[in-house]
Order: C-alpha cells, then sequence, then structure tokens
C-alpha cells in the first residue's frame, strides 16, 4: 500500500494525478490538499488567510470559525469533489472523506501557540490540533472493497469538533497505522532544492540522518515539513519520494526516481 500526498498549490496536475492511480496496481490512501482554493475562497469571502509564527520559528495557518469555514467548502468540499470526480472519469473508485467522517482521523486541540507580537510573548488559541490516531479499521475495509480513500482536513478533536490540521502531520499517523511501502509527497518543485531560487538543485538523494541538518538550514513553512518528513520516519517509513506535481504522470515520474527519494 502507497501512501499519496497531493500539494494543494493551484499548478499540481490533478488530472494527472487521477490518471496515475488509475495504473498503479498497488492500493493507495490520498491525502489532498487545497490551500491555493482556500486562499482563493477566503479573499473572495473577505477573509484572508492568517499565519502564525511560533517562538520557535514553525509557521502555521490561524483557524478561527470563519478559518475553519472556509477549509470545509475548499478541502473537503471543492477540491476532494472535484479530484474524486477526476478519478471516477479515469476509473478510479475514489471515495472522498474528511477527518471528522468516521472519526477517519482523530487529533488533540493545540493548548496555545507561543508567538512573539510587538516585543511580548504570547499565547494565541485556535481551532487547530494534532492528530494522534486513525480509523484503520475503516481505512483497510475501503482498501480491502477496491476504493481509493483521498483523505482532507479537517480532523476531530478529542469531543468531536472538527479542527484544522497539517497534512505532513496526517501522513505520519496513517504511516503508523498502516505501514505503506512508499509515500509519495507531490509538490510545485521538482523535488527538494538545495538552493530554494534555482530549481536545477534538487537534492537527489537524502538520508534520514540528514533530515536535521536540512531543517536547520530552512525557514517558515519548510521549517515544519522538515520536521514532519523527520517524525515519518519515526513513524516506520522506508522510503520517501518528493516529486513534482505539475508533470503529465506525477506519481509514475516520482516512482521512477525523479525528485528527491529519503531512505
Amino acid at each position: 500500500m502507497y501512501i499519496v500526498k497531493v500539494g494543494g498549490g493551484e499548478a499540481v496536475n490533478l488530472a494527472g494525478v487521477a490518471g496515475d492511480l488509475a495504473s498503479i496496481e498497488i492500493p493507495c490512501v490520498v491525502v489532498l490538499g487545497a490551500n491555493a482554493v482556500r486562499d482563493d475562497l477566503a479573499a473572495r469571502l473577505g477573509s484572508p488567510r492568517r499565519t502564525l509564527t511560533s517562538v520557535s520559528g514553525y509557521t502555521s495557518v490561524f483557524s478561527d470559525e470563519t478559518a475553519l469555514d472556509v477549509i470545509m467548502m475548499a478541502y473537503s468540499g471543492l477540491r476532494s469533489k472535484r479530484f474524486v470526480e477526476l478519478c471516477q472519469r479515469r476509473g478510479v473508485n475514489a471515495i472522498g472523506l474528511s477527518g471528522i467522517d468516521g472519526r477517519m482521523v482523530e487529533g488533540e486541540r493545540n493548548r496555545g501557540i507561543r508567538v512573539r507580537e510587538g516585543g511580548k510573548t504570547l499565547i494565541r488559541r485556535d481551532l487547530s490540533g494534532k492528530p494522534r490516531a486513525v480509523n484503520a479499521v475503516l481505512l483497510r475495509t475501503l482498501l480491502d472493497g477496491g476504493y481509493t480513500p483521498v483523505l482532507t482536513i479537517p480532523i476531530a478533536d478529542e469531543n468531536g469538533f472538527a479542527i484544522n490540521s497539517e497534512n505532513d502531520d496526517i501522513v505520519n499517523v496513517l504511516q503508523a497505522a498502516l505501514g505503506a511501502e512508499r509515500i509519495v509527497q507531490l509538490i510545485e518543485a521538482p523535488g527538494f532544492l538545495d538552493d530554494a531560487g534555482d530549481p536545477e538543485s534538487v537534492v537527489a538523494t537524502m538520508s534520514r540522518a540528514e533530515l536535521e541538518r536540512r531543517e536547520a538550514q530552512v525557514e517558515g513553512r519548510m521549517k515544519r515539513k522538515m520536521l514532519a518528513l523527520r517524525r515519518l520516519f519515526e513513524a516506520g517509513a522506508a522510503e520517501v519520494v518528493i516529486g513534482d506535481g505539475r508533470v503529465e504522470h506525477p506519481i509514475r515520474t516520482a516512482l521512477d526516481g525523479a525528485g528527491t527519494v529519503i531512505r
């Protein structure tokens, strides 16, 4: 079984991803992003995205009730259903589920994020949290029945409330529960870049031991992603491929060795 994490950028080739799923005989669980759709909807609704940067340098999206409404519309609504439609047109029996459906992904709400604002350290609380477990029985039932689960945020907190979470962290708990043979992450770049401004600087291979050093080199969202990758191997991952989601055959190209392979 493979886990395929599809980035939410506007340039990601969703039709190509769906076509590749039709040609892969190994069952897949898809974790679907939608940040571009979310940002567009938020702007149109007059509620632009807000971000927080913790005192340790990790950036996250601030999620109040309005932001969570937009997340539901963008992720588990428009993006999920359009992608499921693309899959169905190609013979892939995909089923779109958010983390709150059947408590597919359960988490723990954040108690607060320590941030620096105006020279002061403050605690910001919102509707976000960390995933802690997945409904592996339900997922395996779907996979055994020939379905391709397509998972999105929001997830369920301890009391069943919907909360925002990071897809990278969701992939980690999926891996811990399902033990995927390979994890494919599709982004808007040819792979992990040694120089963010140079698309030719793809790091072809990376060891697990190198991840911590790389994490110290980057900032913002990428810093969080490198931390998540490190934790992914702690969850039992054997191989992660970071590939270009914009190409004609995103999954197949990544599986053929293009991009960055981490073992």
